[in-house]
């Protein structure tokens, strides 16, 4: 393993926790994610279906944003 992988592991870590404390501090004021337009949603009696399409597609845009910046300033 090379020491750029090392430290992109380590950035991805520290990714994973910052949205995990955005999360519990801020889950009341997040209540919009996953329910988007664009996300399909289908209730009905003993059934439910949910395919958050919108949701999926504006978490890839950020990530993809997230990895050309990194790769950008740190590659």
């Amino acid at each position: 393993m090379s020491p750029n992988t090392g430290k992109f592991l380590i950035i991805i870590g520290l990714l994973i926790a910052v949205v995990g404390v955005l999360f519990y501090f801020f889950h009341d004021k997040l209540n919009w994610i996953g329910r988007l337009p664009g996300d399909i949603r289908v209730e009905r009696e003993g059934f439910r279906f949910y395919f958050p399409l919108a949701t999926m597609l504006l978490f890839s845009l950020l990530l993809n944003l997230i990895i050309v910046l990194i790769r950008k300033f740190f590659g």
